[in-house]
């Protein structure tokens, strides 16, 4: 990108300072404001790769049911509607051209997407969402996500000064991963855009690339605190026929610490407790290594290839034999996940680098025993509402695992701390803090807050 900043930016306008006397800020309500959400991912199962899929699928849900008009633009299914409303979110399926020659998933045909998201989707957005939505007196947050969106939040700031439409939008892009920071600019991403990050690890991170970031925290949907589904969960148990049951989703990367799962299972197998393991992984080309590691610790594996609707589904995947370890190779619904991670012993969600670990807080929010790892899951207390581990050492985990058969008493203290501390850390609750939030950040960027 160009750092030239004066040849290809408008300055922005001086913060409005309250002066004494004067009234506060007006609060930003439904009424006053809309939230326009811009990533790869995205609700559908094309686009929903991970933790950011999720996060803008639960983020643009809490938004919309708390009263704010709310659009998520993303790189959609080619297959299904370019523009639809579903549950209250006003989705716009982007690069739908582009994804038609890349069936895979998302991330295939990456750097044609980037180029058509910065290419067509500015004018959009403007055209149809922001600015109809600063003609109802309407303030915009337009909030961005991760390295693939830093180039367009430059040319839709510079859009938006064009139109004369900056003064209305405030603008902030996120950072869930490390992944791409040496493509981006930050001295132009920092000009046109509040940067924001997930936890304070990430910060920390990012600090050395000369950026001081707002935390804003993930959060879960209230709906994750709902009673999970109690038959289900003893088809689970009665099905997986172990003492030991152990869960692990995520992508396949050896960052998720892989390894440490399986040799962990393996250890505890060794010391006469039949453990299992249920996975879910990704389509990344680690998880042929992560099967031959399985071989390797001598742990047969079942791939759970049929569909999976219900808890019903994984326990006919469990039954199917004896072998330690069930992959479920199909795409796993999150009220399903749910009740796994409460049927589980434990929910291994180990990662050695986790910029926020939503895998632990959803396990957690089901009632379930999470062992996390030690960077970013700031909503740990190792041994009160979670376990921890800090090395790589299979041995470790298979501590911690033999240590709740051992106690079992341990393993219901966390589950019922794990509910109530995660239910301190819903989506309703994060929009809430940001929104408070966005006054400080739109007088900074010079952005008129309306009046309700």
């Amino acid at each position: 990108m160009d750092t030239a900043m004066d040849a290809r930016h408008t300055p922005l306008p001086m913060p409005c300072v309250t002066a004494v006397g004067q009234s506060r800020r007006p609060a930003l309500t439904p009424e006053t404001l809309e939230f326009v959400l811009v990533s790869f991912e995205g609700p559908d199962p094309y686009s929903l790769a991970g933790g950011l899929g999720v996060r803008v699928r639960e983020f643009s849900r809490a938004a919309a049911s708390l009263g704010f008009t709310t659009t998520l633009a993303f790189v959609g299914d080619p297959d299904l509607p370019a523009s639809e409303e579903r549950d209250g979110v006003r989705l716009l399926r982007w690069c739908q051209p582009v994804s038609r020659h890349h069936p895979v998933g998302v991330y295939q045909g990456e750097e044609a997407k980037v180029a058509d998201l910065e290419g067509s989707l500015p004018a959009h957005l403007v055209e149809a969402v922001i600015g109809p939505a600063v003609d109802r007196g309407r303030l915009v947050a337009v909030m961005t996500e991760e390295w693939q969106t830093a180039g367009f939040t430059q040319v839709l700031s510079d859009e938006l000064y064009r139109r004369g439409l900056r003064d209305r939008c405030v603008m902030l892009w996120n950072a869930n991963n490390s992944y791409g920071f040496e493509r981006i600019d930050w001295g132009v991403l920092g000009y046109v855009a509040e940067i924001t990050t997930v936890s304070r690890y990430m910060r920390h991170l990012m600090w050395r690339w000369g950026v001081n970031p707002l935390v804003v925290p993930n959060g879960i949907p209230e709906a994750a605190l709902a009673d999970v589904d109690a038959a289900g969960v003893e088809d689970v148990r009665d099905a997986a026929s172990t003492p030991c049951l152990a869960v692990k989703v995520g992508r396949f990367c050896p960052e998720k610490r892989w390894h440490q799962a399986i040799d962990a299972v393996a250890a505890v197998r060794q010391r006469g407790l039949e453990a299992r393991l249920v996975m879910r992984g990704g389509v990344e080309a680690y998880g042929g290594e992560v099967f031959a590691h399985c071989h390797r610790r001598e742990l047969a594996v079942h791939h759970h290839t049929g569909t999976v609707r219900g808890p019903a589904d994984v326990a006919t995947a469990l039954a199917a034999g004896e072998a330690p370890v069930v992959n479920l190779v199909s795409y796993l619904e999150q009220g399903v996940a749910f009740a796994l991670y409460h049927a589980a012993d434990a929910v291994l969600a180990n990662s050695a680098h986790e910029p926020f670990g939503l895998v632990g807080l959803e396990a957690m929010a089901a009632g379930g025993v999470a062992v996390v790892g030690s960077t970013g899951e700031e909503y740990a207390r190792p041994y009160v509402n979670s376990l921890a581990v800090t090395s790589d050492r299979g041995d470790e985990v298979a501590d911690a695992l033999l240590g709740l058969h051992e106690r079992p008493e341990l393993g219901a203290r966390v589950r019922r701390n794990a509910r109530r501390d995660a239910a301190e850390m819903t989506w309703p609750r994060v929009i809430e803090t940001l929104a408070a939030r966005l006054g400080y950040i739109s007088e900074h960027q010079g952005v008129s807050i309306p009046r309700g």
